[in-house]
């Protein structure tokens, strides 16, 4: 018999997502965590966005926190896509 192990993220009852490695239930939960943060702060603008929209607005940010970081440390998305190409092209170098 295969023993096979699961790690469950759970919020407030309900069953959100599950993983087969704690990193991987642990990043999702920390996304979940600044996700729920995010809500309040953008209640607060005056964009008038429904509250199903404001969720889906903190989820996006919260899922993309690294990029969000970047713009705001006034850094571009472009110049960082460009860092990754060439790292990749000197990772190919270095495998052959």
């Amino acid at each position: 018999m295969a023993v096979v192990t699961q790690f469950v993220v759970v919020r407030e009852g309900v069953e959100k997502m599950t993983f087969t490695s704690k990193k991987e239930a642990d990043a999702y939960d920390k996304m979940l965590d600044i996700a729920d943060n995010l809500i309040p702060f953008l209640s607060k603008s005056d964009l008038g966005l429904e509250e199903v929209n404001i969720e889906k607005l903190a989820f996006f940010l919260a899922e993309n926190k690294e990029d969000l970081q970047v713009l705001l440390k006034g850094g571009s998305l472009e110049k960082k896509v460009a860092v990754k190409k060439t790292a990749k092209k000197s990772e190919e170098k270095a495998e052959k």
